[in-house]
């Protein structure tokens, strides 16, 4: 996805809130009016937990007394146990992060909505969201500090 694009409206079949309580559904709206911060990985991708939710960590950590909005998705792209929705949660919790998670599955030979519709590639993921619903950033690495300044201003 360029960089101001619209972002497509979030189709993730399941959530859960930053307790860990099921979700009817998320969408961006949901996540507040300001800029948003969505991170996706996959239970099984060692980048994933070497660097992904780190990252998503100290942005969240840093960023989480602004009006800004965050959540999780865990895009299993792939056939592997490990990607199972129970796993959800279970990385919430060992994280400490309290937003809320989505589980976003392939369905036969299709990948997760997500990465269907936001174009990413594979895990660790991130994308930013403006207040105007504009993606304004999508790529596999993030700098947290440049993050961090940008958007407490």
């Amino acid at each position: 996805m360029t960089a101001q694009s619209q972002a497509p409206e979030l189709r993730v079949p399941y959530w859960i809130d930053k307790d860990g309580n099921e979700l009817k559904s998320l969408s961006l709206a949901d996540l507040g009016n300001s800029f948003k911060v969505i991170f996706c990985f996959k239970a099984s991708c060692p980048g994933c937990h070497a660097r992904g939710f780190p990252t998503m960590q100290k942005i969240v950590s840093q960023l989480s007394d602004s009006n800004m909005g965050f959540a999780v998705i865990h895009t299993a792209f792939d056939d592997d146990p490990q990607n199972s929705q129970d796993r959800i949660r279970e990385m919430q919790v060992k994280y400490d992060l309290k937003i809320p998670f989505g589980h976003d599955p392939k369905v036969g030979s299709q990948h997760p909505t997500f990465m269907q519709d936001y174009k990413t590639r594979g895990t660790p993921f991130f994308v930013v969201i403006n207040p105007n619903d504009e993606i304004v950033f999508g790529d596999f690495n993030i700098d947290a500090d440049k993050v961090i300044n940008a958007l407490s201003q």
